[in-house]
């Protein structure tokens, strides 16, 4: 069994985003910007945050927190998402999720910008990434494709099954593994809550990805042997130690990693590839401005 390991591969690709910056800033005079929109002080978003920041900072991307009450209303954010649209010291946008109630969220992502949109929420983009057409990419599902070409995984021809249909890693990792390209080309099964005999299915995958927001949910009777494992999730369980809780995907780790032949840890598995392409994408809209 290989662990993918993904903070080796955030690692690198900072270091490579950190010299391709200072090249288009000698080029142009400027380097890339990014605001994050927080509304409210939900620890869990606050600490995202300022990890893309402190990421920001790193390879030398220009970076604002716009921090907002948890009261305002929608038609403001909106306000400010189209003050941000307009200021050209910015190229990429991203909204922190979750939204007080009160927002509608769909709202408020198709506000932002399709050439600001780092995130790939817009649905614009998201048509484009569909259809195969070169797009923002959302952050999880491009990390995931990263890890896997960069540990020199073949997707050519395998069945893929995905596990979870949401909008930001179930939908567009589908979408991108079907694709024709060579990091793609794979068969596709997507699973979800009212998917009957699920185990048949999980035991086809030669590439199985667990995006189902469940702990431990994936155990050992659904992954057949030599399966590459991709654990999504990251969920909290009480226990008894000096935190109160442990982090634990949606893989059961310690016996599916006795059947698989690759696996992604929690943490340090997809997870800090999503910030590594966020700052990619962020270089990327600068470049689509500058180039």
């Amino acid at each position: 069994m290989i662990l993918l390991d993904g903070k080796i591969v955030a690692q690198e690709i900072r270091s490579e985003l950190k010299i391709e910056i200072e090249e288009l800033k000698a080029k142009y005079g400027r380097i890339p910007g990014l605001v994050a929109i927080l509304v409210g002080e939900n620890p869990a978003s606050k600490v995202y945050v300022s990890m893309k920041s402190k990421a920001c900072n790193e390879v030398g991307i220009f970076s604002k927190v716009e921090k907002l009450d948890s009261n305002i209303s929608e038609g403001e954010l909106l306000n400010v998402i189209s003050k941000y649209n307009l200021d050209e010291n910015y190229h990429g946008i991203l909204v922190q999720l979750p939204l007080p109630k009160h927002i509608n969220q769909d709202k408020i992502l198709n506000k932002i910008s399709v050439q600001k949109d780092v995130d790939g929420f817009n649905p614009f983009n998201v048509g484009n990434l569909m259809i195969g057409n070169d797009t923002f990419l959302p952050c999880t599902p491009y990390g995931i494709i990263e890890l896997l070409s960069r540990y020199k995984i073949s997707t050519k021809g395998k069945h893929a099954v995905v596990l979870g249909r949401s909008n930001i890693v179930g939908k567009p990792i589908a979408n991108m593994l079907v694709q024709k390209n060579e990091n793609a080309n794979a068969t596709v099964t997507v699973c979800h809550s009212n998917s009957l005999n699920l185990t048949d299915i999980t035991k086809q995958a030669d590439i199985l990805i667990a995006a189902i927001g469940s702990p431990e949910f994936v155990t050992a009777n659904m992954v057949k042997d030599g399966a590459i494992v991709i654990d999504v999730g990251i969920n909290r369980v009480v226990d008894n130690s000096d935190k109160g809780y442990r982090l634990v995907g949606d893989v059961k780790f310690d016996e599916v990693s006795m059947k698989a032949s690759y696996i992604t840890p929690v943490p340090g598995g997809v997870g800090p590839l999503t910030i590594g392409m966020l700052l990619k994408n962020t270089v990327k809209a600068f470049k689509n401005i500058m180039v």
